[in-house]
């Protein structure tokens, strides 16, 4: 009996690969995806009520590739008789919640996502992918996508624990955190600005102090100029990639503020929040600081320094939330693949423009992946609306030929040099 292979295989059903599942259950691939919990839930601890995401609601699973597939977010809302509400609301953002619903309920249409399905392993051979599913089903495809996202990031001096949690998991641990006497939430970004609006505004039912420390120089506002926000293009990350390994490296902290910043309405809602309590006197058991890093917990005590004045002190805090990002989460079985993988430097492997993975060894059947992209798309690496681009891509990659129609020139804003110097000769070949 001959083994069924499938052109492509997707590790992780997250946002990413759910959007190619999505786009490629249109086409004649046979494709099949596997996530190891037992269903789409996108941050659920960062699910907190009110909360918008910071892309508009065209940033959907497939709208940017096929306004007309079954699986964008203004057919979610027909189906579910909120097409009128979702009009007079009035909104290009949408809620963070919506989104994460929206995606389980393309999930649960598709046919090719499998959930509680954990890949222990992956391995070449023949040039085919074997994916070992469960410890025991073997999986064949001729190409796999890595979906596997990122995961929190801890900074040294601090361990885990009911008092000690990374913002991924706030609404899971909510409860416990607001008994503390003195919370502090750590971090500058979108995450640390909801968790403090959320603690705030919840103060005074449970009575605890709150402070709110970045090692930022402030707190900022995320670039929501329209020319800004055109750094989330294709056009933008064709000329990224064409950049030095040393020049896209350091844009990266260039172009931070693109992605990091807080929203505006959220900072609005704070420094309003802040200035309707002060109307009897200014708090003094709310502490909002930046320029301060913190450096590790123990015994009841944050260990911090105001870096501009390089002044130490200990915060008192038996409540800790750390807003400080994530990193890749590069599964082991990759790992294991590490020697033969070709890498820019220790932790971005080398991708080709099809987002490959650079082997050694030349292969036939490739690895894509959707995750560790910094040093390839730039400061989009995450961007929800970029995703739909690279999905295409690969999906045409996999298909070696063009299932999708991919734009160019979409934005107003030149990037290149090049472009001026042919445009210009043009012109002057035309007086």
């Amino acid at each position: 009996m001959s083994k069924q292979v499938y052109d492509l295989c997707g590790v992780g059903i997250g946002p990413f690969n759910l959007g190619m599942a999505a786009l490629a259950d249109k086409t004649s691939l046979k494709c099949l995806f596997l996530e190891k919990n037992s269903s789409f839930n996108w941050h659920p601890g960062m699910l907190i009520s009110g909360s918008d995401l910071q892309v508009p609601f065209l940033a959907d699973l497939v709208t940017f590739a096929d306004p007309t597939s079954p699986y964008t977010f203004l057919n979610y809302l027909h189906h579910q008789n909120r097409l009128h509400s979702f009009f007079f609301f009035q909104r290009f953002d949408i809620p963070r919640q919506e989104y994460n619903e929206y995606a389980k309920w393309v999930a649960a249409q598709l046919p090719s996502c499998r959930f509680d399905s954990k890949v222990t392993n992956v391995i070449s051979r023949d040039g085919l992918y074997e994916v070992t599913v469960n410890g025991q089903e073997t999986i064949y495809a001729r190409h796999v996508v890595l979906g596997t996202g990122s995961v929190p990031m801890m900074p040294p001096g601090f361990k885990p624990s009911n008092d000690v949690i990374h913002s991924n998991f706030f609404l899971q641990h909510k409860a416990h955190l607001q008994k503390g006497e003195t919370i502090v939430v750590v971090g500058s970004g979108q995450s640390a600005a909801e968790i403090f609006l959320e603690l705030l505004t919840e103060k005074d039912q449970f009575g605890y102090k709150l402070a709110w420390l970045t090692r930022s120089s402030g707190f900022l506002q995320m670039e929501s100029a329209k020319l800004g926000q055109e750094v989330f293009s294709p056009d933008y990350v064709n000329y990224f990639k064409t950049l030095s390994y040393k020049t896209r490296k350091s844009s990266l902290n260039e172009l931070e503020h693109l992605r990091n910043g807080v929203d505006a309405a959220t900072l609005k809602a704070i420094y309003d929040h802040m200035y309707h309590r002060s109307i009897y006197g200014k708090e003094t058991d709310v502490l909002i600081q930046p320029l301060t890093e913190v450096n590790g917990f123990e015994d009841g005590r944050l260990h911090c320094r105001q870096w501009q004045e390089d002044i130490s002190f200990e915060l008192p805090a038996d409540r800790v939330i750390l807003a400080t990002g994530y990193k890749p989460h590069l599964p082991d079985w990759l790992l294991r693949m590490k020697e033969k993988i070709k890498w820019e430097d220790k932790h971005f492997f080398e991708i080709d423009d099809d987002y490959r993975i650079i082997f050694k060894d030349n292969r036939p059947n490739h690895l894509f992946t959707l995750t560790n992209l910094e040093l390839a798309s730039g400061t989009g690496a995450t961007n929800l609306g970029l995703s739909v681009r690279r999905n295409q891509v690969i999906l045409n990659a996999v298909a070696d030929k063009p299932l999708f129609n991919l734009k160019q020139d979409t934005v107003f804003q030149n990037f290149s040099a090049n472009f001026i110097q042919e445009t210009f000769s043009i012109q002057k070949s035309g007086r």
